[in-house]
């Protein structure tokens, strides 16, 4: 079965696995993120939520009224669908790591369902626009939910 991204090139120590001929859910993609990063190989590892980039997250217009209660200066968490991302691969080789690495213990984009999770800085609202610092994602990468970070950091 072909994987989502398109890509059929294996690294060394690869194995895919069959993916399951139906979906058992749906999603609403509620916006886009908008960032810096046109591939997957300009993106970063991990999110700089002190001094990233500003990236944008650019809500749907019927997503508005689900902003109040948000404010600069705050955090939240980001989920976000990556939608480049290989599904079928179930022992990757991940780089610069030596070795190949089961799917479930790695932080990588290549998974059955490609969620992805960022904590960011509020940096501003502007109507359905959030202004954030920690997005690590490619530009145009859709938006599942936001949720409000409740972990204190020090």
């Amino acid at each position: 079965m072909a994987n989502s991204a398109g890509e059929s090139e294996l690294r060394p120590g690869e194995h895919t696995a069959e993916l399951p001929e139906r979906i058992d859910a749906g999603l609403y993609f509620i916006g886009r993120a908008v960032t810096p990063w046109k591939t997957r190989s300009d993106c970063p590892r991990q999110g700089d939520a002190d001094n990233g980039p500003v990236c944008r997250i650019e809500l749907d217009s019927r997503w508005r009224a689900a902003l109040s209660g948000v404010k600069p200066s705050g955090r939240l968490q980001v989920l976000y669908w990556m939608h480049e991302a290989r599904r079928d691969l179930v022992i990757q080789t991940p780089r610069p790591v030596e070795g190949a690495s089961g799917t479930f213990a790695l932080r990588s984009p290549n998974r059955p369902n490609p969620i992805a999770s960022s904590m960011v800085a509020v940096v501003g609202i502007e109507d359905t626009v959030i202004l954030v610092r920690g997005l690590d994602c490619v530009d145009g990468t859709p938006v599942l939910d936001i949720k409000p970070d409740l972990c204190p950091h020090g």
